[in-house]
C-alpha cells in the first residue's frame, strides 16, 4: 500500500526538520496535529535544496540541483517519487493546491546561490522572494486549508514573516556566507568594512518586517497561530541578541539561542496562545 510509503516519507521529512532546526521543530510541534505533516514536508523539501547549494562541496552542485528540480516536477505531476522527501512534498503540494509558480520561484533563488551574484536591491528582493517569502506562502496554503479569501488576506503578512526570518539568517550567518561561501546578500554593503551604520540600516528593515508579520500572526486560524508565533518569538529573540552585538562580533562568531532559552520560549508562547494573549 502506498499509504505505508507515504507515512515513511513524512517521517523522513520530520527527521530532517529535527536534525537541521530545533526552532522550527518546536514551532511545528505546536501546530494542530492535522497540519504538522504538511509543514514537515515543506521544510524537508526546502532544506534539501538548500543543502545542495550550501553544503555539497566537491560535487557538481549545478547538476544535482538541476536533477532535483526535474525530479520535483515529476513527483508533483506523477503523485509519487522514490525520493521520500520529494514524495512527502508532492503530497502536500497536491493536497493543498500549492501553485507551481511558488515552487519555481523558490528553485530560481536556489539557482542564484550557484553563482557569485552582485546583489543589487532588485536582485536582493528577488532572492528574498524566492528563498523565503514564497516558502511562507506555501505554509499559508496549509494554514488556511483552501480558504482563498483568508489566504489572500494573510498573504502580505506571511511574506513579511518569511522575509524577516531570512534576513535574520543573513545577519546570523554573515561570517560563514562571506568567508566560506563567498556570498554577500545585503546590497550596497561592503562586508570588509561592515560598520554600525550599515548594521543599523539592515536592522531597521528587519524590524519593519517583524512588525507587519505580527499583525498577520494574530489573524491566523487557531490551528496554526500558536506554532507560527513560537517561530516568530524565537527569531525575534535571536534578532534582539544580534542587535546588541557590535558589527565585528557578528563577523567572528555565529549567534545562537541555547536550548534552555528555546524551551522557555516554547512554554511562554504556549501559555500566551492558550490565554489568547498573542
Amino acid at each position: 500500500m502506498k499509504a505505508l510509503y507515504d507515512n515513511l516519507s513524512v517521517k523522513i521529512s520530520k527527521i530532517t526538520t529535527r536534525a537541521y532546526s530545533t526552532s522550527f521543530s518546536l514551532g511545528i510541534y505546536s501546530l494542530n496535529y492535522s497540519l504538522r505533516d504538511a509543514i514537515y514536508s515543506i521544510y524537508g523539501f526546502v532544506r534539501l535544496a538548500d543543502e545542495i547549494v550550501d553544503s555539497f562541496e566537491g560535487y557538481d552542485k549545478k547538476l544535482l540541483l538541476s536533477k532535483f528540480k526535474v525530479e520535483t516536477y515529476e513527483a508533483i505531476e506523477n503523485g509519487i517519487s522514490l525520493n521520500p522527501i520529494l514524495n512527502s512534498f508532492q503530497n502536500t503540494v497536491n493536497e493543498y493546491k500549492i501553485g507551481l509558480d511558488l515552487v519555481e520561484t523558490f528553485l530560481r533563488s536556489m539557482e542564484m546561490d550557484l553563482e557569485k551574484v552582485d546583489y543589487t536591491k532588485e536582485k536582493y528582493q528577488q532572492y528574498i522572494l524566492g528563498s523565503a517569502e514564497v516558502v511562507g506562502l506555501m505554509c499559508l496554503h496549509v494554514f488556511t486549508g483552501g480558504d482563498q479569501k483568508k489566504f489572500h488576506e494573510l498573504k502580505p503578512y506571511a511574506m513579511k514573516l518569511g522575509s524577516a526570518f531570512q534576513k535574520v539568517n543573513f545577519l546570523r550567518d554573515l561570517k560563514d556566507d562571506y568567508l566560506i561561501l563567498g556570498r554577500t546578500y545585503f546590497p550596497e554593503v561592503d562586508i570588509s568594512e561592515f560598520n554600525l551604520d550599515a548594521k543599523k540600516l539592515i536592522e531597521e528593515d528587519i524590524d519593519d518586517d517583524f512588525k507587519m508579520a505580527l499583525k498577520g500572526i494574530k489573524l491566523l486560524p487557531g490551528t496554526s497561530r500558536g506554532g507560527v508565533y513560537i517561530a516568530y518569538v524565537y527569531y525575534k529573540s535571536l534578532f534582539n541578541k544580534i542587535k546588541k552585538l557590535p558589527p565585528q562580533k557578528i563577523l567572528t562568531e555565529r549567534v545562537r539561542i541555547n536550548n534552555g532559552i528555546k524551551l522557555g520560549i516554547l512554554i511562554v508562547c504556549m501559555v500566551k496562545n492558550k490565554l489568547n494573549w498573542v
